[in-house]
Order: structure tokens, then C-alpha cells, then sequence
């Protein structure tokens, strides 16, 4: 009994250290959030009583009706009525994070527990969930530094019919800004405050937008799932490998030298490795994403020969991920520019808060934004209906003339 209560101790250890290095991944964005809360105190001491900015819920519940009647008029789409809208501060919104994970019912609650951790910067829960279902961490913890490592450039979310505000950005860069300027603060306060709202207007009008991409939103969902349960079978079958395999596999790959007394490191390390999302296209580059067959190392094969079968499955899903997703993101760029391209307030948002211009933005390329463009210019108001309703393939946004002769037929 004591060697065993010894044994999850030692284990814990190592967990713990995973688990640090965990937050030393994001620790440039922790530094980020902390100096984002220093300056806007500063700016509000700064600032005073001299000079006010809106609160952020009174100009989102003014905007949000407006914009709804533009991006119906605009796709020819219609946008759920049943839309809520939720203001979210940093702790939050770092829970917020894990919902946009899609899993499965049992992963789900993983999921949930392993990002209000993260999100309380709590190392000891976060080591014990590691120990509780090791496969599941390795996969999903790569979405928590994904997911949060973005939270400071990432303004709004959309799930289940619900828009999410990024309140800790939102609420505190026009006071930082402004403050930035230095005095007087009054002559510089009509622009950023013009770029304030402008900001409030893109980030409601692309949720807005993603609120109506409904079987587009699913197929994206179901896609993501599937994909990350093929992760989870790959993370249990590397999990089981014996020390053996795992220290030959780790030499022929030439990862990095790991400690025996580190078996847990020398596993993930490998499985982040060998993980698709890595492997494939590290080895084959983003062309994976049209590919209907891969093959792999015969070395790597000869040590875990139920690979190769979950790369074969792991494709389909991820290409219709993929699509959908670059779709989605390129369906509401491309509606957004069309939407705003003479807003002041968004054309003040790119240069207070962006240091850019309508032109640099316009002109910034995306497969996404590219593809909906092309089919645009052929099927008019019809092209988003039809993007929603029969998603492109990943070939298709390569080459929207054959998604649009698959249009015609």
C-alpha cells in the first residue's frame, strides 16, 4: 500500500511540472493580460473624470438591433431571434473557451474542468486531471494555449445562440489608447471613441454573422469532434507503448532528450509529435488537407502499426473541418468589408486601434474570403445561402469554379 501511495505521489510530481510547463507556454499572454490590467488603471486615474467612454452593454445592445437588419439584408440569411448577448471579464471568458472545444458528452466535462483550472491558474487540479485521464489532457490541452493564448486579440465568440463580448479587452483599450495619446485628451477623444464603437460594430456584426451560418456552424461541430475523439485513441495507443518503443521512436525522430524518470514527458512528447495535426502536416504541408491517401515511415509503422489506419480516418473529418471553418471565417470577412467599407466609426476602429487602413485591410488575402468573393461575383446574394446549405470541400476553396459548376448542375 505505501509503494502505491508513493507511486501516485512521484506521478503527481511529474504531472505537476507538465503542468507548470503548461503555464509557461502562456506565460507571454498571462505577462500580456497582467499589463493590459496595470495600464487601464493607470488610464483611468489619468484620465479622470475629464473624460467618459460609453459602457460597453448600453453601445452593444444599441448596435446589436441595427446590425441584425444589415446582415439579414446582406446574406439573404436569416439570423436565430432567440440571440443573447453576454459580457464576459478575463476568468470568464477563459471558461468561456472550453464550450468552443466540441467533444463528446464525456470529454465534455474534462474539457469544462481542465479550462476553469487553467482559467483560476489552479496547477494542482490541473495536475490531478492529468493523472485522472492522461489521454484526454493531451489532447485537449492543446486548445487551452490555442484558445487563450488568443483571448487578447479575439473581441467576441458565438455558441448555441449566444454572442460573448470580450468585456476585459473591450472595456479597457479606448481608455489605454487615449491615454497612450497623452493630453489633451479632449480634442483626441471623438476618434478613438469613434474607433471604439467601431471596434463594438465589426465584433457584433461578425458573431452575427456566424449566428446564421447554422448547418455550416454543425458540419464545422461534427467534424471537430470526430477528429479530436481519433486524437484521444491515438493519445491511449502511444500511452500504452512500452518504455522500449517509446525510447526508440523518441531517438529515430530525434526528439528531444527526455529523462527516464520522466516517462509521462517522453509519451506526450512523442504523441504531440506523431499527433496528425503535427505530423502530417509538418511532413506533407498544408496539401494534406486535399489528399485522399497518406503513407508513413515503415519504422514508425513497424513500432505502432494502428497509425497509418488513424491517419486514413483522420482525414475525411479534419478536410471537412477545415473547409468548414475557412468558410465560415471567410464568408464573415467578406461581409464585414462589404457591410462596413464606409463606416466611419470602423474606419476609425483600423487606425486607433489597429494602426492600418480600409485599403491594407481590404486587401489582406484569405482562402476564405478569396472563395466567397469568386463565387460572389457569380451567384450574387444566392452565394451564402448556398455556403451554408452545401458546404465547399477543402478542393473546392482551392478552385471555386468547381464548387461553382457543382452549383450549376
Amino acid at each position: 500500500m505505501l509503494n502505491v501511495v508513493f507511486f501516485d505521489l512521484y506521478k503527481l510530481g511529474e504531472y505537476e511540472e507538465f503542468a507548470e510547463a503548461l503555464f509557461g507556454q502562456l506565460s507571454v499572454e498571462m505577462d500580456e493580460e497582467k499589463e493590459i490590467t496595470e495600464l487601464a488603471i493607470k488610464a483611468k486615474e489619468g484620465l479622470g473624470d475629464k473624460i467618459q467612454f460609453k459602457e460597453l452593454e448600453d453601445i452593444a445592445k444599441e448596435i446589436f438591433p441595427i446590425f441584425k437588419n444589415k446582415v439579414e439584408d446582406f446574406l439573404g440569411v436569416k439570423v436565430p431571434d432567440n440571440l443573447q448577448l453576454k459580457f464576459l471579464e478575463l476568468v470568464d471568458l477563459k471558461k468561456m473557451k472550453g464550450d468552443k472545444v466540441f467533444a463528446d458528452k464525456e470529454a465534455k466535462v474534462f474539457v469544462t474542468e481542465l479550462f476553469h483550472s487553467v482559467a483560476k491558474e489552479d496547477l494542482k487540479k490541473i495536475a490531478e486531471l492529468m493523472q485522472q485521464d492522461t489521454a484526454k489532457y493531451l489532447v485537449y490541452s492543446t486548445y487551452a494555449i490555442q484558445y487563450i493564448s488568443k483571448i487578447t486579440t479575439t473581441y467576441g465568440d458565438y455558441l448555441d445562440s449566444v454572442i460573448y463580448l470580450n468585456k476585459f479587452i473591450l472595456s479597457k483599450y479606448p481608455q489605454i489608447i487615449l491615454h497612450k495619446q497623452e493630453e489633451p485628451y479632449e480634442s483626441r477623444f471623438e476618434n478613438v471613441n469613434s474607433g471604439y464603437i467601431g471596434a463594438v460594430k465589426m465584433t457584433i456584426l461578425e458573431e452575427l454573422i456566424h449566428s446564421a451560418q447554422g448547418n455550416l456552424q454543425q458540419v464545422n461541430k461534427n467534424a471537430a469532434m470526430v477528429v479530436n475523439k481519433i486524437n484521444e485513441e491515438l493519445a491511449n495507443i502511444i500511452l500504452s507503448l512500452d518504455s522500449e518503443i517509446i525510447n526508440n521512436l523518441s531517438e529515430y525522430c530525434k526528439l528531444q532528450t527526455v529523462p527516464n524518470n520522466f516517462p509521462f514527458a517522453k509519451k506526450a512528447n512523442l504523441f504531440f509529435f506523431l499527433n496528425p495535426d503535427h505530423f502530417l502536416i509538418e511532413q506533407i504541408g498544408p496539401d494534406v488537407m486535399t489528399f485522399t491517401h497518406v503513407e508513413i515511415d515503415p519504422k514508425i509503422k513497424e513500432s505502432i502499426p494502428q497509425l497509418l489506419d488513424i491517419y486514413k480516418r483522420w482525414l475525411v473529418p479534419i478536410q471537412q473541418h477545415h473547409a468548414a471553418f475557412t468558410a465560415m471565417e471567410g464568408m464573415a470577412s467578406f461581409a464585414i468589408e462589404n457591410i462596413l467599407k464606409d463606416d466611419k466609426d470602423f474606419q476609425n476602429y483600423l487606425t486607433t486601434f489597429m494602426e492600418t487602413d480600409f485599403s491594407s485591410y481590404q486587401i489582406r488575402k484569405s482562402m476564405g474570403k478569396d472563395f466567397t468573393r469568386a463565387v460572389y461575383e457569380k451567384l450574387g446574394k444566392d452565394t451564402f445561402k448556398k455556403m451554408i446549405e452545401i458546404p465547399p470541400n477543402t478542393r473546392e476553396l482551392k478552385d471555386p469554379q468547381l464548387y461553382l459548376k457543382k452549383m450549376s448542375l
